[in-house]
C-alpha cells in the first residue's frame, strides 16, 4: 500500500458566498494540487469538497495520514459521527437533521477502501501545507467574487 499524505482545506467569503476549496496529496516525493470553488457556499461545504477531491483522486486503497484545519471534517470522520448519522437516517445524536448529507455520503463512500489517520492542524499556524492550501482556497474563493459598482 502506498502512503499518501492529504492536507485539505476549505474557504468562503461571506459565509454563505463564494468558496473554495483545495487539497495537496504527497505520495513519493511527489505533490498533486487540486483546487476549485463555488459561487454560491458554505465553508463546511467547502471543506468537504477539498476531502472529497483528495479522496476520489486515488486510484487504490492506501495508508493515508489526512491533515485539516477542519474539525467539521476530521472529527466527523475520526469519530464516525458521520457514519452514526448516516445509520440513523442523516439524524444528529440530538434528533435534527444533519447538514450537507450528500458530501458525507460521497466522503465516506470514498475514505472506506483506505486506512486513515486523521489529524487536526490549527489553520494559519504555520504549517506549509496548510498555509498553502489556504491560498489556493482562497484564490478559488475569489474566482466567484463579485465586483461591487
Amino acid at each position: 500500500m502506498d502512503k499518501v499524505e492529504i492536507y485539505t482545506d476549505g474557504s468562503c467569503l461571506c459565509n454563505p458566498g463564494p468558496g473554495g476549496w483545495a487539497a495537496i496529496l504527497v505520495c513519493r516525493g511527489r505533490e498533486l494540487v487540486l483546487s476549485g470553488g463555488e459561487a454560491e457556499t458554505t465553508n463546511n461545504r467547502m471543506e468537504l469538497q477539498g476531502a472529497i477531491a483528495a479522496f476520489g483522486a486515488l486510484k487504490r486503497p492506501c495508508r493515508i495520514t489526512f491533515c485539516s484545519d477542519s474539525k467539521y471534517v476530521t472529527e466527523g470522520l475520526s469519530k464516525n459521527w458521520a457514519r452514526s448519522w448516516r445509520m440513523r437516517g442523516w439524524r444528529k445524536s440530538d434528533n435534527k437533521p444533519a447538514l450537507n448529507v450528500e458530501l458525507w455520503e460521497k466522503l465516506l463512500d470514498l475514505t472506506e477502501p483506505h486506512e486513515i489517520e486523521y489529524k487536526w492542524i490549527k489553520g494559519h499556524a504555520g504549517h506549509p501545507y496548510n498555509e498553502r492550501c489556504d491560498e489556493l482556497a482562497r484564490a478559488e474563493a475569489g474566482k466567484y467574487q463579485k465586483e461591487d459598482k
